[in-house]
C-alpha cells in the first residue's frame, strides 16, 4: 500500500501579498489550468478559498476577451 504524503501548501498570493489578479496576466492565469484549459481545483493549486474563486472569476474573464482558450487544442 502506497504511502501518502501530506503536501504542506502555503497559498502563492497569500504568501506574496498579493491583493490583485487581472485577467490581462495570462502567464499567471495559465499555472491555474490544467492542459485542457479547466480550472484546477484548490487541492491541486494550494491557493486559498479567497483568491482561487478570484482566479477563477479572472480566468472566466480572460476566456470572454479572448486572451485564454475555452478548449486545449
Amino acid at each position: 500500500m502506497p504511502i501518502k504524503r501530506q503536501r504542506n501548501t502555503v497559498c502563492v498570493f497569500c504568501a506574496e501579498g498579493v491583493n490583485e489578479i487581472s485577467f490581462r496576466d495570462t502567464d499567471v492565469l495559465r499555472r491555474f489550468t490544467s492542459s485542457q484549459n479547466k480550472i484546477l481545483p484548490r487541492k491541486k493549486t494550494g491557493s486559498c478559498a479567497k483568491h482561487q474563486r478570484k482566479i477563477a472569476r479572472e480566468i472566466k474573464r480572460a476566456r470572454e476577451m479572448g486572451l485564454l482558450g475555452y478548449r486545449g487544442q
